[in-house]
């Protein structure tokens, strides 16, 4: 069976561009174009995949995504023409995979599509070792080696590299990073995050390339990249 995909968006012309695009990539397609019609889509053709639009004529998509959750483990994809970094943040921490905006690159939004499928297929079966090219993280022992050679890290950097290991390719919010991080008494801030995810990247990347594994989301949160 393919992988099937509910689109849901109010616009007619978007929904035959995404179906197009997703029928060409070999996916199966079902379409939404309203809130309700997205809940029972959802309920009804058991979707591996959700395209969702935040602008929805009779109700707020943000609200559709814990619903569309607690239909099981599938993919939200946010792709809407809200850019505001508190939208993003809110969708990202009700339950939403990952958000594009508005207007899009097919290209891009079916590589973070394949992205968010590959990730939900290998979360059925819980990841110990995590590679990406020649940097392999070993989250069980807490181990991290490039090209061979083992990369020493701080508690808090194996901390948060961790979380974005388990969530690779997706993007992980400050406030989630800094609640799965640090603990309360020590006053967790985003300035403490950016310190190291700094010195993360001067462990994992080459000088010439920076952002190439661990990407920054603006205002939101960070990624680790997969491999492409």
């Amino acid at each position: 069976m393919p992988t099937r995909i509910l689109v849901v968006d109010d616009d007619a012309a978007i929904r035959r561009l995404l179906r197009n695009t997703l029928l060409r990539a070999g996916y199966d397609v079902v379409e939404a174009a309203n809130g309700k019609d997205a809940l029972r889509q959802a309920v009804g053709e058991h979707p591996d995949a959700v395209l969702l639009d935040l602008g929805l004529p009779d109700r707020d998509g943000l609200g559709i995504i814990p619903l569309l959750r607690a239909q099981g483990d599938l993919v939200i994809l946010v792709v809407s023409a809200r850019d505001a970094v508190d939208e993003k943040v809110t969708a990202l921490d009700l339950g939403a995979d990952d958000f594009v905006t508005k207007p899009f690159d097919t290209d891009e939004l079916l590589a973070r599509l394949r992205v968010a499928l590959r990730h939900q297929g290998s979360a059925q079966v819980t990841q110990k070792v995590v590679r990406r090219g020649d940097l392999v993280i070993d989250l069980d022992r807490r181990i991290v080696t490039r090209g061979g050679e083992e990369v020493h890290l701080t508690r808090k950097e194996h901390d948060v590299l961790g979380v974005l290991a388990r969530h690779t390719g997706r993007v992980v919010t400050h406030e989630r990073l800094l609640s799965g991080c640090w603990r309360a008494d020590e006053e967790p801030r985003v300035e403490y995050l950016r310190i190291v995810i700094r010195n993360l990247r001067q462990k994992l990347e080459a000088p010439q390339a920076v952002g190439t594994v661990i990407g920054n989301e603006l205002a939101v949160g960070y990624r680790l990249r997969p491999d492409q």
